[in-house]
């Protein structure tokens, strides 16, 4: 019988589910490798939505969520779930993705029980240990004590090694463009949000971001109305996040207007669908700035920083802020300068060729089978 290596792949967030989906499906097809599959249950529906829609089960549920949760609370409980599933299964490598507190917990408590850890989309850096926050201290710890850092572009495998992490480092491409065109090739078909709602040319809107909780999310609500008073033929498509604190300002700025479309929490195959037929979009989302180069759509990046680079050097994205005015102004350039927007929407992805899974599971593959021919303490080099 085929001696499988054992891999935990942890799960915490919506973004988390659609850039590991990928991974899973891959590792889970080789006879290497016998993959299980933990949620922290940091969001709790927007996940179990995305394992549905790619055909994923969870192994276990740590249920960790909780109503007004604090960053210690998803932590601790992590930290405690994972302890016990260790115990129970011990993996010869985890897997985190991203920046969240699952991940770094998982990295954590992983660490300290000596198990090998991978890091997928590493090496993202604002260079602002408070923007985002807390995603740029998680980011940044998690690399310190990774084992194999799988960096989804060139200029994320130099801020590694700028950082003179320990673990192996290579680039892969970000799993988002794999599980972006897994959806996008799906046979599956669904009633097109746009058709249903009659909706002809619009902008796509995200936003939740933490930072932007303040003022942030009111300002692009003000930026948002100016844009539809100033632009008459185009419509705004806002599917709103969860959190009350981020919906209850939208609402009380654009809940009236008759083409600002407020819609609940898109599953991720209607997502892709109105990505692919927007105009432009307006996000403070980081896998949003990854997915549209792919349909060619031009990126307004609702932030005052970004880790995501690459789309700016490269012109797939802009970087933009939350003041109303520029948001206004900005938008509007693209809508009527032609040159302008497709100075934007005709270059090719940064961030990746859907083949980063791929990469990941050959990584990993080599690693664990060198280990096991040379067996030392997997972390003496850390």
């Amino acid at each position: 019988m085929l001696n499988r290596h054992l891999v935990s792949i942890i799960i915490g967030t919506r973004p988390e589910a659609i850039k590991l989906a990928p991974v899973i499906k891959t590792f889970q097809a080789s006879e290497q490798f016998q993959t299980r599959v933990i949620l922290t249950g940091q969001h709790r529906e927007m996940v179990s939505t995305v394992m549905e829609l790619f055909n994923i089960q969870d192994d276990l549920n740590i249920n960790c969520m909780e109503r007004n949760q604090t960053l210690s609370h998803i932590a601790i409980s992590t930290i405690k779930g994972l302890e016990d599933e260790f115990r129970n299964y011990r993996p010869d490598l985890v897997l985190v993705q991203g920046d969240t507190n699952t991940a770094f917990a998982a990295a954590l408590v992983s660490f300290y029980n000596q198990i090998p850890v991978g890091h997928v989309e590493a090496g993202l850096r604002t260079n602002n240990i408070n923007n985002p926050f807390p995603e740029e201290a998680n980011r940044r710890l998690i690399s310190q004590i990774a084992k194999l850092n799988f960096a989804p572009t060139i200029q994320s495998s130099e801020n590694l090694m700028t950082a003179d992490v320990q673990g192996e480092i290579y680039v892969t491409g970000n799993t988002v463009v794999d599980a972006l065109l897994m959806i996008d090739n799906s046979p599956n078909q669904i009633q097109s949000v746009v058709n249903k709602y009659n909706i002809n040319s619009f902008i796509l809107v995200t936003i939740h971001r933490r930072e932007n909780w303040v003022d942030g999310i009111t300002n692009v609500a003000i930026g948002i109305k100016q844009i539809l008073d100033e632009n008459p033929g185009i419509s705004v498509l806002i599917p709103m996040h969860k959190n009350a604190i981020v919906r209850d300002q939208i609402i009380q700025t654009l809940g009236n207007n008759d083409r600002a479309y407020l819609l609940e929490a898109l599953d991720y195959r209607e997502f892709v669908s109105v990505l692919k037929e927007c105009t432009i979009v307006l996000t403070d989302s980081g896998g949003i700035q990854e997915e549209a180069p792919t349909f060619g759509k031009p990126v307004l990046v609702l932030r005052d920083t970004t880790e995501r680079t690459e789309g700016i050097l490269a012109g797939t994205s802009k970087l933009i802020g939350t003041d109303p005015i520029k948001i206004a102004r900005e938008t509007k350039l693209l809508l009527t300068d032609k040159k302008a927007y497709n100075s934007m929407s005709q270059v090719l992805n940064p961030y990746g060729d859907g083949q980063a899974s791929s990469r990941i599971m050959e990584v990993c593959q080599n690693y664990l089978e060198s280990i096991k021919s040379n067996p030392v303490d997997k972390y003496n080099e850390c």
